[in-house]
């Protein structure tokens, strides 16, 4: 560290947008590092799409602003920022660490950041609390139908049918709930629902059967969940193997009347097979907070189903995910600039 950084404190580069913004990001370094020069931008997302730009993805805001920012910073500090193999190269030379508020730096170029030897932080299971819970919730509302006859009172209807038995649905204690994937996500999912008293399945080749015991979750073949769960929720990881996992064999194996859950990934799910599957009446209904492709095409008939229950990937916004999100980005970033000082 030069003698005018030990003076004014180090130069961070906040980037921002309207989910995590750079004053939030600046307040968390300031808290943690006293002394420490912020410079903020916003970009306009989420109103404005993603940037796309050779060597990151899902990424918002003009590279070329934040090259010219991380000229003589110490650090940057994102959520969604496009930090590319030029703005890197602009920051060569000082920039000792960035740092990315989100479970994995895809808007990061890190092959570039590697060969300068700029460590890149990012948060895993950053938003584990708000997905798990959005899952459990989606999972009451849409078994007992809220969701649709919520709708058609909004459009003036009271509708008293929803006591018939036959349009009842059930509470979680009397479900069996599979889980594909015991990821962070799924673990917490697994722990939520004992609560509920439910029965939990899962699926993952890489889980640890003793943590799954001590979670009270069963672990099980894919197709002996599929074949005994009243809802089915993905927490899988995108791979080449698990693209379409829940295709038409699978949705057949599915018990009938069984609900799906997706706030994964988009592309785990075969649509047109669910759709079938819903048409058909195999299926009680879907709750999807992501989609192939994203957003859904103009005229996806899809999300108009009434037996869905669509968000537009809204599962792990919260304010708990924007502000602890920054306080720890804030702490890594300030421990790697203590240790490099």
């Amino acid at each position: 560290m030069t003698e005018q950084h030990r003076q004014n404190g180090p130069r961070v580069v906040c980037a921002g947008d309207g989910f995590i913004s750079a004053a939030l990001l600046a307040r968390a370094l300031e808290h943690e590092l006293p002394g420490v020069r912020t410079e903020l931008t916003d970009s306009g997302w989420p109103t404005e799409p993603f940037t796309g730009v050779d060597g990151v993805r899902e990424a918002s805001g003009d590279p070329r602003v934040l090259a010219e920012l991380v000229r003589g910073a110490d650090a940057l500090v994102t959520h969604l920022g496009p930090v590319t193999a030029d703005v890197i190269e602009a920051g060569d030379g000082t920039l000792r660490a960035i740092g990315v508020t989100r479970g994995g730096p895809v808007n990061v170029d890190t092959a570039a950041a590697e060969r300068a030897g700029i460590p890149v932080l990012n948060l895993p299971g950053r938003n584990l609390g708000a997905v798990a819970e959005y899952c459990v919730g989606s999972m009451i509302t849409a078994l007992r139908g809220l969701p649709s006859a919520a709708a058609r009172l909004s459009a003036g209807s009271w509708d008293a049918e929803g006591f018939r038995y036959e349009r009842t649905g059930p509470e979680l204690r009397a479900c069996t709930v599979g889980l594909v994937g015991m990821g962070a996500v799924g673990r917490r999912v697994a722990e939520i629902l004992g609560a509920f008293r439910s029965t939990v399945l899962a699926h993952d080749p890489y889980a640890d059967p003793d943590e799954a015991r001590r979670a009270g979750v069963r672990l099980v073949s894919l197709p002996e969940l599929l074949a005994e769960s009243d809802v089915v929720s993905l927490h899988a990881r995108l791979t080449d193997q698990t693209r379409h996992v829940i295709g038409a064999e699978a949705l057949a194996t599915m018990r009938s009347g069984a609900l799906l859950v997706n706030t994964a990934r988009g592309e785990l799910v075969d649509h047109r097979a669910l759709e079938r599957a819903l048409e058909s009446g195999h299926l009680r209904g879907a709750v999807l907070d992501v989609f192939d492709p994203e957003p859904p095409a103009p005229g996806d008939t899809l999300t108009a189903r009434p037996e869905v229950w669509a968000t537009p990937h809204l599962a792990g916004a919260s304010t708990q995910v924007a502000e602890e999100s920054a306080g720890r980005i804030a702490r890594e970033v300030v421990r790697v600039l203590r240790s490099r000082s």
